[in-house]
C-alpha cells in the first residue's frame, strides 16, 4: 500500500500500525522536515524519496516501487483507517471491480466546509464528464498496478487522484465507490485546511478534466493481492 507522506510524523505510528498483516507499506517521503522517512523506516515501511512536490508526485512514485499485483493508496495523515483497505482490494481481486474508490463519511471537525464543496463541485464534473457515479474524489482507492501504469497518467500535483478517475473511465473500466469513514486528520493540512489550498486542488482538478480523455490499454486479468 502506498503512503504518500509530507511531515506527518505525528500520524505515522497510528497509520502504519493498522497497515493489514502481510501488506507491505510504503511510505513516499515528499520533502519532510519532521524526521517522517526516519520515524517510517523504524516503524518496518519501506520508504521512497520522492523530491519533486506534488500529492500526484508521490502517489506515483509509489506506484513505480511497488511490486504487489493490487495496490492501494492511503492518506498518511490517520484521518483514513488502513485496516479498511481489504474490502476495497476484495472487489478487485474477485473482478467485481477495475477501480475502487472510498468515499469520506466524515466525522464532526473532519472535513472543512470549503473542501466538501469545492470536492462536490468536482465531483459533479467528474460525473458529467465520464457517467461514473463518483460523489468523492477520495484518496483511498485500491486497482491493480499494471492497470494503472497502462493509465499513462501525467499529473503530479492534485489531480492525480481525478485524471485516475477520468482515464479508467475512458478505458472502460468498472470503477465503483465504498463508504469509509473519515476523521479530523492529525497536524495540519496541506491542502484542505485553507480557502487556498483547496482552491489550488480545484484548479488542478478542473484542468484535468478539460484535457482530451485518452483511451488506453486494455486491463489484465488474475493476480490475487
Amino acid at each position: 500500500m502506498i503512503l504518500p507522506c509530507l511531515d506527518e510524523a505525528e500520524a505515522l505510528p497510528w497509520v502504519i500500525e493498522r497497515v493489514p498483516s502481510g501488506w507491505r507499506p510504503i511510505v513516499v517521503d515528499n520533502g519532510s522536515t519532521d524526521g517522517s522517512a526516519g520515524i517510517a523506516e523504524r516503524l518496518g515501511a519501506l520508504v521512497v524519496t520522492e523530491p519533486r512536490r506534488g500529492f500526484g508526485a508521490a502517489c506515483h512514485a509509489g506506484l513505480l516501487a511497488a511490486t504487489a499485483d493490487i495496490v492501494c493508496f492511503c492518506d498518511c495523515d490517520a484521518s483514513l483507517d488502513p485496516s479498511l483497505l481489504p474490502h476495497l482490494v476484495d472487489a478487485v481481486r474477485e473482478g467485481a471491480s477495475d477501480l475502487v474508490v472510498g468515499r469520506r463519511r466524515p466525522a464532526d471537525g473532519a472535513w472543512p466546509a470549503h473542501a466538501r464543496l469545492g470536492n462536490a463541485v468536482v465531483a459533479r464534473m467528474l460525473r458529467g464528464r465520464t457517467g461514473a457515479r463518483i460523489r468523492d474524489i477520495g484518496p483511498m482507492r485500491s486497482a491493480r498496478r499494471e492497470d494503472l501504469l497502462g493509465l499513462g497518467l501525467t499529473d503530479r500535483r492534485s489531480g492525480y487522484p481525478l485524471e485516475m478517475v477520468v482515464r479508467a473511465a475512458a478505458a472502460g473500466w468498472r470503477i465503483d465507490e465504498v463508504d469509509v469513514p473519515y476523521h479530523p486528520r492529525v497536524g495540519a493540512s496541506k491542502v484542505t485546511g485553507t480557502w487556498r489550498g483547496t482552491w489550488t486542488a480545484v484548479r488542478d482538478m478542473a484542468s484535468v478534466l478539460r484535457q482530451p480523455a485518452t483511451r488506453t490499454r486494455a486491463r489484465s486479468a488474475g493476480g490475487n493481492r
